[in-house]
């Protein structure tokens, strides 16, 4: 026999989790107590809503599901905003919260999760696959199985169980649970898009972040350059398709380019929608007079299919990978090398003097300075869909972006618990000074578990997508200026960090070249700050 908190912690090693993220609390410290046995590591996050990002990076780097753990109460309801993110990113997460004592369930207890306090298991409802309380120890298999396979297969997503103190305590007969194998589902109709894709005279791919969750990077790019098919990323699409590619359009949507905008105007007989739902993010700038004649949709959920373009629209249910694995297998290789461009380093052009650069000229200075793997990971906010538009993608993979739920500051856990899972890549987190606000205590995370992120914070003193709408709304804005800003360099050297602050894109190229330098030596974070323009518009203005 053997306690529920060791059973739990055997199968987390068993799946390949070596990090466990959270904040401790009385409700499941068994569990913290177990990780000691299996030579696990627990994270110290500053924040629950945090931990669940890092998880979230963390099953998103290394494959399998990330774990997040948060105390009965305020620390359970911290994770929701979490559990809210890897659902609109389709991201494996597993989020167990405490509860005081099952026995003791129904008299006044302080942090209840219960259905006579703060009902947790309720609340994480409408926000994962699955939530359940385990209220009996034989009862942890059968609902830790459900929760494992809701979360790996199919539209991958969090899963959450509420574990009460005196639970995890009690003893079962131990077991191990397989991590699942997916039996990917294949449209009936697959076989027929090859004819439909022949007929086409002015197809396009409109590629989404369903792309980035099947790994079907390779795939799209056979097909694409098989039928010779122009190709456009959504925002959250943005790293699916390389961008020195002679069939890339660039992006669509907010943060889109005026190629994609024009090849759309000039007609579209046949849009290939793969992974997107065609939310108002993605089709953002899309008039009537832009509509396709007709839409094959490839995705797993048909919720949102044929919902947004009131066109033709002829579903492809299942996985993406398996359908275009199907539509593909008697399709010749083709030659990528010759479809791809010659990689350019961008001019870095000084700014005016007495003013400040633009957040153009930062991400431009980036992609000059960064490799061609650098995984960059976007926080929400204007300055990723400045990236969107002028970060060139040259490896598939590389740029991951939510513009869904888009929780401000999801993007610095992702980078911390990405790095964790794969110290050997380059991670770079791409944020504003508004995301810094909300989550930047997570700096100290990275720094105390050697987690050796670049962040780049693009800092204009301001909440930029909400100031500039609503200065494009009423003429004025409310609340979306800092009275004092944000200094980000001091901020993270307060943590620990090394950092420095820029005012020119020269200095940007520099001090990523140093920045990368002492990531090497120190296996440590570093920030860098980029001071740029107030008054610049951002790329978000055309979302209605």
């Amino acid at each position: 026999m053997k306690k529920v908190a060791s059973v739990l912690v055997e199968n987390f090693k068993q799946w390949g989790v070596h990090h466990v993220f959270g904040i401790p609390g009385k409700a499941i410290s068994p569990i913290l107590f177990e990780l000691l046995s299996y030579e696990m590591e627990f994270v110290l996050s500053k924040h629950e809503g945090a931990a669940g990002y890092e998880a979230a990076g963390y099953s998103l780097m290394n494959d399998t599901i990330g774990v997040a753990v948060g105390t009965s109460g305020p620390g359970g309801t911290n994770l929701l905003s979490a559990a809210g993110q890897a659902t609109a990113s389709h991201i494996p997460l597993l989020l167990i919260t405490g509860h005081p004592s099952m026995k003791d369930t129904g008299k006044a207890m302080g942090q209840d999760s219960s259905i006579f306090g703060t009902d947790l298991t309720d609340m994480f409802q409408t926000v994962t696959k699955f939530s359940a309380r385990v209220e009996r120890g034989d009862m942890l298999q059968p609902y830790l199985q459900h929760a494992l396979e809701k979360a790996v297969t199919g539209v991958k997503g969090p899963v959450h169980l509420s574990i009460p103190f005196d639970i995890l305590l009690s003893e079962i007969e131990p077991f191990l649970l397989e991590f699942p194998t997916s039996h990917e589902l294949i449209s009936p109709i697959a076989c027929e898009v090859a004819q439909q894709l022949d007929d086409a005279k002015r197809p396009l791919l409109f590629v989404g972040k369903g792309v980035h969750s099947s790994k079907s990077y390779a795939e799209v790019q056979h097909l694409a350059e098989h039928w010779n098919i122009p190709v456009v990323t959504t925002p959250g699409g943005k790293g699916a398709f390389p961008s020195n590619h002679s069939l890339s359009l660039g992006a669509f949507g907010l943060g889109g380019t005026p190629e994609a905008s024009q090849y759309l105007s000039d007609g579209v007989d046949l849009l290939i929608v793969i992974g997107s739902q065609l939310s108002d993010m993605s089709i953002a700038g899309l008039s009537e007079a832009m509509y396709p004649k007709q839409v094959l949709h490839f995705d797993y959920n048909p919720t949102f299919i044929g919902k947004s373009l009131p066109v033709s629209t002829t579903p492809i249910l299942g996985d993406i990978k398996s359908n275009l694995t199907a539509i593909l297998k008697d399709v010749p290789k083709t030659d990528s090398g010759s479809f791809k461009l010659e990689v350019t380093k961008n001019v870095l052009e000084e700014n005016t003097p007495g003013k400040r650069m633009s957040a153009i000229q930062v991400l431009k200075a980036m992609r000059n300075a960064l490799t061609e793997d650098a995984i960059v990971f976007g926080d929400d906010g204007s300055h990723s869909f400045y990236g969107i538009q002028h970060f060139d993608i040259y490896q598939p993979g590389t740029f991951f972006f939510d513009d869904i739920f888009g929780a401000m500051g999801n993007g610095i856990g992702y980078a911390v618990g990405a790095k964790l899972a794969a110290p050997e890549k380059l991670i770079v987190c791409l944020v504003g000074d508004g995301c810094m606000f909300m989550h930047g205590t997570e700096l100290s995370t990275a720094y105390n578990y050697d987690s050796a992120v670049l962040f780049i914070v693009v800092n204009n003193g301001r909440l930029d997508m909400v100031e500039k709408g609503m200065r494009k709304m009423i003429g004025t804005s409310i609340g979306g200026i800092y009275e004092t800003p944000l200094d980000a360099a001091a901020f993270a050297r307060s943590m620990g960090l090394e950092a420095n602050t820029c005012t020119t894109p020269v200095e940007i190229a520099e001090s990523i070249q140093q920045a990368l330098v002492r990531i090497q030596e120190t296996n440590k974070p570093y920030v860098i700050e980029a001071l740029v323009d107030e008054h610049e518009i951002p790329p978000t203005m055309g979302r209605q």
